[in-house]
C-alpha cells in the first residue's frame, strides 16, 4: 500500500508475534482445561486476549494487503477500532459485575483502559487518515502495539493467577491430609 513501505518490517514482526501468541494462548488454555473456572471469568479475562491478538494480527495483514490507496484500509481499521471499543465496554461491564474476584487497579488498566484506548485510537486514526495519513499510520502502529502488549500482560497474568491458585489449593490440601 502506498505510504506503508517503510512499515513492512514493523508489521511483519508484530503480526508474527500476534499469530504466535494466539497459538500459545490456545496451548495454555488446553493445559488449564481441567481447572474449573466460570464462564463469566473466561469471557471476561481469557477471551479478550484472543480478541486483542487477533485484532493485532488482522491489522498487520490489513496494511500489508496491496491496496491502491489508504482509504479502504483506513475504513477497515477504523471499523475494527469502533467494534473493539464497544467490545471493551462490554468487558468493563462484565468485570464490574463479576462477584468472584474484585479487580485491582492493574486489572482495570490492562484489561480495560489500555485496550479501550487502543481501539479508540484505531477508530480516530481511521477517520484522520483521510487528511493526515502519516500521523494516522503512527497511530495505527501505536494502537497495534498497545493491543499486543495488553494481550501479553493479560495472558501472563492469567497463567500466573492459575498457577498461584493451584499452588495455594495444593498446599491447603496437603495441610488437611497431614496429622
Amino acid at each position: 500500500m502506498p505510504g506503508f513501505e517503510e512499515w513492512e518490517s514493523f508489521y511483519v514482526i508484530v503480526g508474527a508475534a500476534a499469530g504466535a501468541l494466539i497459538g500459545l494462548q490456545f496451548v495454555v488454555m488446553t493445559l488449564l482445561a481441567e481447572r474449573r473456572t466460570s464462564a463469566t471469568g473466561g469471557a471476561t479475562y481469557a477471551t479478550p486476549q484472543i480478541v486483542h491478538f487477533s485484532a493485532a494480527l488482522f491489522l498487520c495483514a490489513l496494511v500489508r494487503a496491496p491496496w491502491h490507496g489508504i482509504a479502504p484500509a483506513a475504513v477497515l481499521w477504523g471499523l475494527t477500532g469502533l467494534c473493539g471499543f464497544v467490545y471493551e465496554l462490554i468487558i468493563a461491564r462484565r468485570m464490574s459485575r463479576w462477584s468472584t474476584y474484585r479487580p485491582a487497579f492493574e486489572d482495570w488498566f490492562f484489561h480495560v483502559a489500555l485496550p479501550l484506548s487502543a481501539y479508540a485510537l484505531l477508530a480516530v486514526s481511521g477517520v484522520a487518515a483521510f487528511s493526515h495519513a502519516a500521523e494516522a499510520q503512527f497511530a495505527l502502529g501505536a494502537a497495534t502495539l498497545m493491543l499486543l502488549f495488553a494481550g501479553i500482560h493479560n495472558a501472563w497474568d492469567a497463567v500466573t493467577w492459575h498457577l498461584m491458585v493451584r499452588e495455594t489449593r495444593a498446599s491447603a490440601e496437603k495441610e488437611e491430609k497431614s496429622p
